[in-house]
């Protein structure tokens, strides 16, 4: 497709706000949804609607069929065993069930839990209160503009590491992390290594087996399909060692008065009714982002990143956070001299430029950079050059808009 045909791919970007279509640069929080998408969910609920795994009617096999085909189209997307991937409500749900049900029951007192100070407050916070119900230190690997340096590594992941969470891609940067280094780090001094993936899998391929990460999470919301639908990956033997996180329906073999014994993988995840519509509109992304391919993907990806580092860096005033030769996925941090990200935020709204302003929940980071909040652009394969200058001319007012007159 080309890049009109992506754009016209997606409903919401032709509506109009204050007269004008939306320049959407926030899809580090959420990306908009392609029309096949969209027809995948409503096909679903027209068509093939019922409890999956509930009934041995035609039309709850047709929705089992329809949940579990999406289970396999999301394990070849990462390179996984369809066993090893469950369904979630999105990544944060997933970090939440590894540091519970695999945490809780493997980390003592004494260990160490090992993170890296980009992190989302989703891959952060339960690490904390694992930390502290076990008697556990968690510890960081800070960054040297952005980077985890080899040297951080060896210094922070040593052996006492029970267990290394790191995202693959900064939500507040765009800068990829050392992934591959930290999983080999990892495990060479005997822990397990979980990725977040929430703002890499919609930015570039993934392969769990290569990677050897241990676990793996991503959100479908942020990859063109529907909210309440998320991943995780996990080592099949790992995940046959842990115990349930949540409790009910479906995810039992057998229930007594006094005790009960679980499905295998993934079910034993899986308790109560799923999104099933949720994982087929997951499927539907996939496959719309197998149309276009991986290749072209990040070469339309890449151009847009490279304009846009150059377009804001000739815009006055304008502070961006990172370095300029790095590559990046989804992510441009900046803020304007003198001006509160909101106002800056608020000014580009009344253009219809869409941009997150705030701590991105990764405050930690913030405070790392000497800064309390940043403005964020995040970029989409439907995105244009022209949404680049858009956001550049708005970026241009801001500040004669608050009486600096210029």
């Amino acid at each position: 497709m080309t890049s009109e045909e992506i754009r016209a791919s997606f409903p919401i970007l032709a509506r109009e706000f204050n007269g004008k279509t939306p320049a959407y640069l926030d899809n580090g929080a959420t990306s908009q949804r392609p029309k096949a998408v969209i027809d995948a969910v409503d096909s679903f609920y027209l068509n093939q609607n019922a409890n999956p795994h509930r009934g041995t009617y035609e039309l709850a096999m047709e929705a089992t069929d329809a949940y579990e085909g999406a289970r396999q189209t999301v394990a070849k997307f990462i390179g996984a065993n369809f066993k090893e991937v469950i369904f979630t409500r999105n990544t944060t749900e997933s970090l939440n069930l590894v540091a519970y049900s695999y945490g809780l029951s493997n980390v003592n007192a004494g260990d160490k839990i090992v993170i890296s100070i980009m992190e989302h407050h989703s891959n952060l916070i339960p690490w904390q209160q694992v930390a502290k119900a076990k008697g556990a230190t968690l510890e960081y690997m800070y960054t040297n503009g952005g980077n985890i340096t080899d040297e951080e590594i060896e210094k922070k992941i040593v052996p006492g590491v029970k267990i290394v969470a790191c995202t693959q891609v900064s939500n507040v940067l765009g800068i990829a992390t050392p992934i591959e280094k930290i999983i080999k780090r990892a495990h060479e001094v005997g822990a397990i290594c979980v990725v977040d993936a929430a703002q890499s899998a919609p930015h570039m391929k993934i392969d769990v087996k290569a990677m050897d990460c241990d676990f793996l999470a991503f959100s479908g919301h942020k990859l063109f399909s529907p909210l309440g639908i998320g991943v995780l990956y996990g080592k099949k033997e790992l995940l046959e060692g842990m115990p349930p996180f949540l409790f009910g329906g479906d995810m039992i073999d057998s229930v007594r008065e006094q005790d009960a014994t679980w499905a295998e993988v993934p079910h034993k995840f899986e308790a109560g009714t799923q999104n099933a519509g949720g994982a087929v509109g997951l499927a539907a992304a996939i496959e719309w982002m197998n149309s276009i391919g991986w290749e072209e993907l990040d070469r339309i990806e890449s151009e847009l990143y490279d304009y846009a580092w150059k377009k804001l860096s000739e815009v006055p005033h304008i502070i961006l956070y990172g370095k300029s030769d790095e590559k990046r996925y989804g992510s441009i941090a900046f803020n304007v001299e003198d001006v509160h990200p909101h106002d800056t935020a608020s000014i580009l709204d009344a253009d219809a430029v869409c941009v997150r302003a705030g701590h991105h929940c990764a405050q930690p980071l913030l405070t790392h950079m000497g800064i309390s909040s940043c403005c964020r652009a995040s970029i989409g394969v439907y995105n244009t050059k022209e949404d680049i200058d858009r956001l550049c001319e708005s970026l241009l007012k801001v500040r004669k808009w608050l009486g600096y007159g210029a």
